[in-house]
């Protein structure tokens, strides 16, 4: 029970560092390549940040708090936002931004860290 509660503990901690790694870069395309593309406006910021950053928090909460049901939660939150991430994000809005180095490190390390979380939380929900 330690390990699946430490699992579930890094994994709260992954999820929290991918979206604040997120919410910067996406302040830092609305306000310093503010019109490159139409996802780089304050407005898109905030429209698409509160329901995206707001569900994320809430998530990462319940996870922390060892919420009934947080893990399995969190688990399908965390592939939601992948296929989201590989299927719309990448083709779509990345190719929109016109991206540079810092823009596709950024999606890596997103994505990436999503897939940490994702594996984490599988491994803790198969165990429980």
């Amino acid at each position: 029970m330690i390990l699946i509660s430490s699992l579930t503990t890094h994994a709260a901690w992954v999820l929290t560092v991918a979206f604040v790694i997120s919410l910067v870069y996406e302040l830092y395309r609305a306000t310093w390549k503010a019109g490159t593309s139409r996802h780089d406006t304050m407005r898109a910021f905030v429209m698409q940040g509160i329901a995206l950053y707001g569900t994320a928090g809430v998530v990462i909460t319940l996870l922390f708090r060892r919420a009934a049901g947080s893990e399995l939660l969190a688990l399908g939150f965390a592939v939601l936002m992948i296929l989201i991430s590989i299927f719309y994000y990448n083709p779509k809005v990345l190719l929109e931004r016109r991206p540079q180095t810092v823009d596709w490190v950024e999606d890596l390390v997103f994505t990436g860290l999503l897939f940490v979380a994702a594996a984490q939380l599988a491994y803790s929900v198969s165990a429980a």
